[in-house]
């Protein structure tokens, strides 16, 4: 992988494609092919085979991703295991038909089982029962593993996967029905600072833990993995993908009371206890990358600020 490689990026208008997209432009990555969702449909494999035969690109890295938190996970079901198994398919598969030199995937952490030991590593893929209300989204991702898994062992491909925790950050998701956690959070706090509103609800106890990254580490990360990590060296290991996060958490009720300050709100944070928590804790193991030379730098009140400044301008009404 050098300045002049051909890299298509699919998702690039997203919050962690785009961030991915500044941050080898940042490093000198000159030829990037992007397609918009009205230029490409990604879930139709005729269309994506095009592409790939159009451009031939060397380097593919998929952050696309039918996204959401525990509402539309649990809503959304079939579309979640669909829209995603078919974007991972047909882009790893068009990868494989045309030579693309490496490929990166991006996962999430909710492949993981429900009652995981914790920190979670690698090895505990497929070790027990996944979390219910987000299973079809997280069986997708572990099909996406495992495709550029034995297209390696059965081709030879230089295809890999990297796992990362909870992103936020600029260009996130803030549709309360549709978004994670700390931007529903910021949403709904915000809302209630301009309405004078002197309560707000959050979902579930507060109690579960949950590890943040902000979306620009998690940008530097893959380009560090893209050209530090091959797939022999990673499936030689016995392992099927790296973890990517900062090896902290924080419980949901301490999140919350510090997004109450970064937006300066002065009401008070409720608790709804009849609506899902989700896994209790979740927290990635990391010590294989940081082994590798890479950390990550934002910590999550930075990260919530600059956020936060990024909803004022782009969001808010």
């Amino acid at each position: 992988m050098n300045t002049e490689s051909k890299i298509y990026l699919a998702g690039h208008q997203g919050m962690v494609g785009s961030a991915i997209n500044r941050e080898l432009t940042k490093q000198g990555y000159r030829n990037i092919i992007t397609r918009s969702r009205k230029e490409l449909d990604l879930t139709r494999q005729a269309d994506v085979e095009t592409l790939f035969r159009e451009v031939r690109p060397e380097i593919v890295i998929i952050a696309a991703a039918k996204v959401g938190g525990i509402f539309a996970n649990n809503t959304f079901r079939a579309e979640f295991i669909y829209d995603n198994i078919a974007i991972e398919t047909n882009i790893i598969h068009a990868a494989h038909n045309f030579e693309s030199e490496k490929l990166l995937f991006l996962g999430s952490s909710c492949i993981y089982p429900r009652e995981s030991k914790q920190p979670m590593k690698e090895e505990y893929l497929l070790t027990g029962e996944l979390e219910p209300t987000n299973e079809p989204y997280a069986v997708s991702k572990i099909v996406g593993i495992k495709l550029c898994e034995n297209y390696y062992r059965q081709y030879n491909r230089n295809f890999i996967s990297v796992m990362p925790t909870n992103l936020y950050g600029p260009n996130d998701n803030f549709d309360l029905k549709t978004s994670h956690v700390i931007p529903a959070m910021i949403h709904r706090i915000h809302d209630a600072k301009v309405r004078n509103s002197p309560s707000v609800t959050v979902w579930g106890t507060g109690k579960p833990r949950r590890e943040f990254m902000y979306v620009e580490d998690m940008a530097e990360a893959c380009v560090f993995i893209l050209k530090s990590v091959d797939a022999s060296s990673l499936y030689s290991r016995d392992i099927t993908h790296l973890n990517v996060g900062t090896g902290n958490d924080i419980t949901i009720a301490n999140l919350a009371i510090l997004i109450k300050e970064v937006v300066d709100y002065k009401g008070k944070i409720k608790f709804d206890a009849r609506k899902p928590d989700g896994i209790i804790r979740k927290l990635l193991d990391v010590r294989r990358l940081n082994e590798l030379g890479w950390a990550y730098k934002t910590n999550l009140r930075d990260g919530c600020i600059t956020t936060y400044d990024w909803f004022l301008k782009n969001f808010s009404k």
